[in-house]
């Protein structure tokens, strides 16, 4: 998935410091209920959840991130980000069908942070040699995402 470019300068919001998206996540990635990103801020290394207001979608650095690169509210930076973890385009043929047959289940699994995800996935291709095992794992992760839960 391609990253997407932008230059922006760090907002103030309530009481927190936000770097505002200029373009609406679900329409450039997918829609999901939640995007997890991963990415650079002016070369420094960035993760976590995109938050949602009334004016669109934005990243939340933490204080001490701002300070330990030496930015604050008002500065111009460059920004890179893209999705974190798996997508749907990475995963195997057998879990697309299943997560496109379960939209419930596929909702919720692209919402979970690249953690779980990656943790289900790995649950499920750890029975290569053994197919019938493999379809099993599948339909219970399905049943877990449609019950809303982040890791069996």
């Amino acid at each position: 998935m391609n990253p997407e470019h932008f230059e922006t300068v760090i907002e103030k919001a309530d009481s927190k410091a936000i770097i505002r998206l200029p373009f609406d996540p679900n329409a450039v990635w997918g829609e999901k209920d939640r995007h997890h990103i991963t990415g650079a801020v002016n070369g420094c290394s960035i993760r976590g959840a995109l938050g949602q207001d009334a004016d669109g979608y934005f990243l939340s650095p933490g204080p001490a991130w701002l300070r330990d690169i030496g930015l604050d509210v008002g500065a111009a930076v460059q920004v890179e980000l893209r999705p974190e973890g798996p997508q749907m385009e990475q995963l195997a043929d057998d879990i697309t069908a299943a997560l496109e047959a379960e939209p419930e289940a596929l909702a919720f699994f692209q919402g979970l942070a690249t953690f779980y995800r990656k943790g289900y996935l790995r649950w499920i291709d750890a029975t290569k040699r053994r197919p019938e095992l493999r379809a099993e794992r599948i339909a219970e992760v399905i049943g877990l995402l449609k019950a809303g839960e982040k890791q069996r």
